[in-house]
């Protein structure tokens, strides 16, 4: 009788694992309802996620608005400093409105001093407007940090509840283990979800950013060669 109870005891532990295998995966769970199932971690996650979107989408339109290329304004700054309207110069810079505009209208002011006076000048307002530019940025590398990480804390405090319910009943579950289990790990996978937005959205802003110095200094140059050519 006793080995009979044995045997049946495992084969209705079997039968409801499976049971409630079969309802979860007809149960119709909402993406929303399935990720706050994973507890207060995920809180904080949304609230990273929110400051990445946030953060990306203000400076890929701000750094967007700034790569607005005006061809017409290096070479109206060049005849008018040949020809000797600064005041000319000075209008077309300041109606730019933009980094290198910024940094022609700084170094037109400058004229008459030496040479690395100009330049030095030039390159200290392009340091603010790359400073500018790069508001924000350090944060999305943060938090493709610490999403991660949240979502592994998360994941972990959730097994620490399950094994400490798998002690207070005095026996395993199959099924309560897997299912807890399964929910903990929506945790991590938002984690690392968010993490790669994150590093991914960084380094797109980044690459824009390098795009543009690039070619904000490569104009600074020239127009500084410019100054520094005999009888300019």
């Amino acid at each position: 009788m006793s080995l009979q109870q044995d045997t049946i005891y495992p084969l209705d532990t079997l039968a409801g694992a499976a049971q409630q295998t079969v309802e979860l995966a007809n149960e119709k769970i909402s993406l929303i309802g399935l990720l706050f199932k994973a507890g207060w971690i995920m809180v904080p996650l949304a609230l990273l996620l929110f400051a990445t979107l946030v953060i990306f989408i203000e400076r890929y339109l701000t750094i967007k608005k700034a790569s607005k290329y005006d061809p017409s304004l290096m070479s109206h700054v060049k005849q008018s400093v040949l020809s000797g309207r600064l005041d000319s110069a000075l209008s077309v810079c300041r109606a730019s409105n933009s980094p290198l505009g910024r940094m022609l209208e700084k170094g037109l002011l400058r004229i008459g001093r030496p040479i690395k006076d100009i330049e030095g000048a030039i390159e200290n307002i392009g340091k603010l407007e790359v400073a500018r530019l790069e508001k924000n940025l350090n944060l999305m590398s943060i938090i493709s940090t610490i999403a991660p990480m949240l979502g592994f804390v998360g994941t972990i405090f959730g097994v620490i509840i399950i094994f400490r319910d798998v002690e207070a009943a005095g026996g395993i579950d199959i099924a309560s283990v897997s299912g807890g289990l399964y929910v903990k790990m929506i945790a991590s996978a938002a984690g690392l979800t968010i993490g790669i937005l994150a590093f991914a959205g960084y380094h797109v802003l980044n690459t824009m950013l390098e795009r543009l110095i690039l070619r904000i200094e490569t104009h600074a140059i020239e127009f500084v060669d410019l100054l520094d050519e005999p009888g300019s």
